[in-house]
């Protein structure tokens, strides 16, 4: 069954990647200064590049392309999940803060699965 999707907000992977910036972003403000050009802004790009991957969907004209898009926001998400656990080791990041960060990661990267599973259909 196709799902008649007008733009890349109608995308679920989307909207719960813009949440997870925005999560992140809200987090990384509390980091050391000296982190600003280190893992703040490496965390803030990642998550950044979750979303803008997901949108560039929307130019595209096959599921091949979109695709590859789905498979470079779920590689930032494993920097973002990688990213998180070197903050929570470092004390940067409360440990319950960074287990709320990873489950909606993890559910983020679900999302993206299930995208990638749509796309590699179509493709066989």
């Amino acid at each position: 069954m196709e799902v008649s999707v007008r733009g890349h907000r109608d995308l679920v992977a989307w909207q719960k990647g813009m949440q997870l910036v925005k999560d992140i972003y809200r987090v990384t403000q509390d980091f050391p200064r000296e982190e600003i050009y280190g893992l703040t802004s490496q965390l803030r790009r990642a998550a950044v590049s979750v979303p803008s991957n997901v949108a560039e969907r929307h130019g595209r004209n096959s599921r091949r392309e979109f695709h590859q898009f789905v498979g470079h926001a779920r590689g930032s998400l494993l920097e973002i999940e990688t990213q998180l656990e070197i903050a929570r080791d470092l004390g940067y990041l409360p440990v319950s803060a960074a287990a709320e960060l990873l489950a909606e990661a993890s559910e983020v990267g679900r999302v993206l699965n299930g995208l990638r599973a749509w796309c590699a259909s179509a493709q066989n």
